[in-house]
């Protein structure tokens, strides 16, 4: 942009100040070039999409964990399961709002409901629940939707710690009865336990306007 503005200066100088000179042709042409938009094609928007897409969940990740992280140290176990309850969705709409995408994570074994997957989500998490069952390893992805003005980028979420299973991993081993209390209080229809270490717990899933990773390149 700096250098398309640059250009038209380029033009007006010559235009203006009192010169009757014309511009040369090879001049015109030159700025001519240097105005052209940039063309790019399907796999430099996929790759940049998949790129952007791995920015967004790792930060959205990382808020997620600081909040989380705060209200275990605050409250213990019970409190943040309420922060959860409350603030976990917000976090991730503040996020996607910044950028212009929509971002949520889906999975089968949900603990909010509005974190069941929709029809085109389900398809994903079934591929990689078949590979973490085969041992093959799950990778961020890129589906196209609406005819491919949206881009669907998807990312594998496993259990990465011990941390975790506080809330994740067996009742009466990891959970405790206050917290498995505080689970059925709040999530009647929780689907999230009896994970264990590395186990699948779902997906990022975020939906990327085409015309928002273009203005990217």
């Amino acid at each position: 942009m700096v250098k398309k503005i640059y250009s038209l200066f380029i033009l007006i100088g010559l235009y203006g100040c009192g010169s009757n000179e014309r511009v040369s042709k090879e001049v015109f042409d030159e700025v001519n070039k240097s105005m052209e938009v940039k063309k790019v094609n399907e796999a430099d928007v996929i790759k940049e999409a998949l790129k952007w897409g791995d920015e967004i969940s790792i930060e959205a990740q990382s808020q997620l964990i600081t909040a989380l992280q705060k209200a275990i140290g605050e409250k213990g176990i019970p409190g943040a399961i309420e922060f959860c309850n409350v603030q976990a969705l917000p976090i991730l709409d503040e996020v996607g709002s910044r950028y212009n995408v929509k971002i949520r994570r889906a999975s089968q074994d949900y603990r909010n409901p509005e974190d069941k997957p929709l029809d085109f989500e389900e398809l994903i998490l079934d591929a990689y629940a078949y590979n973490k069952e085969n041992n093959i390893p799950n990778e961020p992805n890129i589906q196209k939707l609406e005819n491919g003005e949206v881009l669907f980028y998807s990312k594998a979420i496993q259990i990465p710690n011990a941390l975790c299973l506080n809330c994740h991993g067996t009742v009466g081993k990891e959970i405790s009865a206050e917290t498995e209390k505080k689970l059925k209080e709040l999530y009647p229809e929780d689907k999230a336990t009896g994970h264990q270490l590395g186990d699948l717990r779902g997906m990022w899933s975020i939906l990327i306007p085409k015309k928002e990773v273009i203005k990217r390149l």
